[in-house]
């Protein structure tokens, strides 16, 4: 038997456990005792708690991406990207308080690109949350580096804002972003695509990021879709030209990218798991759709009371809960038979994770449930058992199988 039919046999045992161990609740709150809150509405919860935590109402800011913990912390930085997901995470609820605090974000997002030194549309990788402006007016960088797929997030999370509020500042602000990467990233040669970004010394990233080009065929599609204007169309059929060049036909998955050369296949970085879930939910092409299926049986993993999926097949002695609901909200629009039990069974993972993990609190997700679980091969690619902005947004995502890759229908 293969370890994803262990490991879906073993997460039917424990849902039908979980839902035995429902029904008894339920019999209490009949008696009188009031249910306790959703899963969905601790996440949110934790969520917003964080947003206010240095400040409150319309004030600019963004969010500190992790908790510290003893083993971790990466003191009040907020990652853009944590930001870019949780935004969309704010509409795909879309209370009003939601689209309010969607709103501050947009605003904070777009017054650091007004206000970069650089004033040529970008947005850096991170921002301090204490205060993300200064006493001069200018935003409080923390990373200097600009990579591409965090720049393609923060314009798809500002064209989701502009089609809910249909405030034409925000997608001026994403256009401004595409326009950036056109004139700095775009590669015409060969596999086409755009490469990985700017180092914080202003020096080129030369490799192509597969998970990167996912990102921008996104971005260039909802521009495309929003603005009518063709061009996007044709700058999202580059991004999947590079795409295109990194899909094993044979095992049925995505390499990471390329060399520094930005033509040759990377294959000795490991195979992550996003490429292969986002893939499917930017590009719904039928021909790739298997790749969820590659990382279902090959980047499972087991760590004690939890499952889920890792990072990448190099380190599976842990889960990694955004992974794991990547991987959930992938099943549960992909609509194959099956899918919709397995989504079902990984958001449960996820939510034994939310009550029991290291660290856990009861609302917000962790990023890991141990610490120290690899990403990559140096020490420094490592995730922490740290409640994190990112991993709790995603769950709310997979909860609501909401896409952050297409627009959201409007309510």
């Amino acid at each position: 038997m293969s370890h994803l039919s262990t490991l879906i046999r073993r997460r039917r045992v424990q849902v039908a456990a979980q839902a035995a161990c429902a029904g008894i609740l339920l019999v209490a709150a009949s008696a009188g005792e009031a249910q306790p809150p959703g899963s969905l509405a601790n996440a949110y919860a934790f969520l917003t708690e964080r947003m206010d935590r240095y400040a409150q109402g319309g004030t600019l800011r963004l969010v500190q991406s992790y908790v510290p913990t003893a083993a971790f912390s990466s003191g009040d930085i907020s990652y853009t990207y944590d930001d870019d997901v949780m935004l969309i995470a704010l509409l795909a609820r879309g209370k009003p308080d939601d689209v309010s605090r969607a709103r501050v974000l947009g605003e904070s997002l777009s017054y650091a690109q007004a206000h970069d030194p650089a004033a040529d549309g970008r947005v850096r990788d991170g921002y301090h949350a204490k205060a993300l402006v200064d006493g001069h007016g200018l935003p409080q960088i923390a990373g200097e580096t600009v990579h591409t797929g965090n720049l393609a997030w923060t314009g798809i999370a500002l064209a989701q804002l502009y089609s809910v509020t249909k405030n034409f500042k925000y997608l001026k602000a994403a256009l401004l972003l595409a326009n950036f990467i056109q004139r700095n990233f775009n590669d015409a040669c060969g596999i086409g695509g755009y490469i990985g970004g700017f180092e914080a010394n202003g020096k080129k990233i030369t490799y192509k990021s597969t998970e990167q080009n996912i990102d921008l065929y996104a971005l260039f599609t909802t521009l495309a879709h929003l603005t009518g204007d063709d061009i996007w169309k044709s700058r999202a059929a580059h991004a999947l030209k590079m795409i295109a060049a990194m899909w094993d036909s044979k095992q049925g998955f995505f390499w990471i990218g390329t060399g520094l050369d930005g033509q040759s296949i990377n294959k000795l970085d490991p195979i992550p798991e996003d490429v292969q879930t986002w893939s499917f939910l930017s590009l719904h092409v039928n021909q790739y759709r298997r790749s969820i299926d590659w990382a279902l049986a090959n980047i499972s993993a087991t760590s004690g009371a939890f499952h889920g999926l890792s990072f990448a097949a190099n380190d599976r002695s842990g889960v990694w809960f955004e992974g794991t609901a990547h991987a959930a909200d992938a099943l549960a629009l992909r609509h194959l038979p099956g899918d919709a039990k397995m989504s079902a069974q990984l958001l449960g993972d996820i939510e034994i994770g939310q009550a029991h993990a290291p660290n856990a609190n009861g609302e917000g997700i962790v990023a890991a449930s141990k610490d120290g679980l690899r990403t990559g091969d140096g020490n420094n690619d490592r995730y922490y058992a740290s409640l994190h902005i990112g991993a709790t947004a995603w769950y709310c995502l997979a909860k609501q199988r909401a896409n952050p890759f297409v627009l959201l229908p409007r309510r």
